[in-house]
C-alpha cells in the first residue's frame, strides 16, 4: 500500500487547487429555499451536524442522517457478506471475481453522498464538506458498533471504512447498491475540472470516459488526511493505532483516538485493492 501511495503522491500536482477547505463548503438541504445555503465556518470536522450540513432533501431530522436506513449493528452475529454479482463489480480486476462486500460496507453511512447531484455542489470545498459528513458519521457508527465487543479492533474497523470511502471517491468501489453516488461524483469532478486553470485542466484532462480518473486519484491523495481526521472524531481516547512496516518493525500511535491528532493518516489501507481487503 505504501509503495502505491508514494507513487500517487509523485503524480499528484497542483495540490493547492485541489485542497478542500471545510470552512468554505456550502450545503443546500430541504430548507435551502427558505434559509439559503448553509456554510460550515469551522475547520474542525468533529462539529459537523447532519441537521444542518447536508444536501439531503428530507424535511425530517432523521431522514437527513447519513446513516438513515442502515443497520446499526455493523458487526453482529447476523451480519452477512453480500456476494451476488448484481451489486458487486470487479472494475476490470479479474482476480476480484468472487469478492463479497462485508456487512460493514453494505451499511456505510453514505446516504448524503446520494445527493451530490445538486446545483450548489460545484467546488472542491463543497465536495470535501460532503465527504467529511460521511466520514464523521461513519466513524461514529463504527465506534458505536464496537461498544459491546470491546475496542481492541476499532482502529482497524475505522481504517477499513476509510479505505472504502477512498474507493468511492476514486470511482473504484466494488459494492454499488445504486448508481446515485457515482453519478453525483462524476458530475462534481466535472465541475471541479471546469473550474481549474489551463495548466491544471491540461494535466488532469479526462481520458474520454467521463470518470476523471487522474483528477479523482489526486483529489483523494490531497484530502485524505482531512477524511481520516473526521472519521476518527469519536474514536476512544485510550485506543492507539498499531502500525507494521515493510521492514518488519512496528509501533503504536501515541496520542489515542486511533491517531486522530497525528496529522497524516496512519494507514495505507486505502491503497490496497478493495477485493484484497474484503
Amino acid at each position: 500500500g505504501k509503495k502505491i501511495k508514494d507513487k500517487t503522491e509523485k503524480e499528484s500536482k497542483h495540490e493547492r487547487q485541489l485542497r478542500g477547505d471545510l470552512s468554505r463548503a456550502k450545503f443546500c438541504d430541504a430548507f435551502c429555499g427558505v434559509v439559503g445555503n448553509r456554510y460550515y465556518t469551522y475547520t474542525d470536522p468533529c462539529y459537523l451536524n447532519h441537521r444542518f450540513y447536508t444536501n439531503i432533501k428530507d424535511s425530517s431530522v432523521e431522514g437527513r442522517n447519513p446513516c438513515f436506513g442502515r443497520y446499526k449493528d455493523r458487526f453482529g452475529e447476523n451480519a452477512e457478506s453480500y456476494c451476488n454479482s448484481d451489486k458487486i463489480r470487479d472494475n476490470g480486476e479479474r482476480s476480484a471475481g468472487g469478492a463479497c462486500a462485508p456487512f460493514r460496507r453494505q451499511n456505510m453511512c453514505d446516504r448524503n453522498l446520494e445527493y451530490l447531484i445538486n446545483e450548489n455542489t460545484k467546488t472542491t470545498h463543497d465536495l470535501l464538506g460532503n465527504v467529511l459528513v460521511t466520514a464523521k458519521y461513519e466513524g461514529e457508527s463504527i465506534v458505536n458498533s464496537y461498544t459491546n465487543s470491546g475496542t481492541l479492533n476499532v482502529c482497524i474497523g475505522l481504517a477499513r471504512s476509510f479505505a472504502d470511502i477512498g474507493d468511492i471517491v476514486r470511482g473504484r468501489d466494488m459494492f454499488k447498491p445504486n448508481d446515485k453516488v457515482e453519478k453525483g461524483l462524476r458530475e462534481v469532478f466535472r465541475k471541479i475540472h471546469e473550474g481549474l486553470g489551463t495548466p491544471e485542466k491540461d494535466y488532469y484532462k479526462d481520458d474520454g470516459s467521463g470518470n476523471h480518473v487522474k483528477l479523482r486519484e489526486a483529489w483523494w491523495n490531497v484530502n485524505r488526511d482531512q477524511v481520516w481526521k473526521a472519521l476518527t472524531c469519536n474514536a476512544p481516547d485510550n485506543v492507539n493505532y498499531f502500525r507494521k512496516y515493510s521492514d518488519g518493525s512496528s509501533n503504536f500511535s501515541s496520542e489515542g483516538k486511533c491517531g486522530h491528532k497525528e496529522g497524516s493518516p496512519l494507514t495505507n489501507l486505502d491503497y490496497v485493492p478493495q477485493f484484497l481487503r474484503w
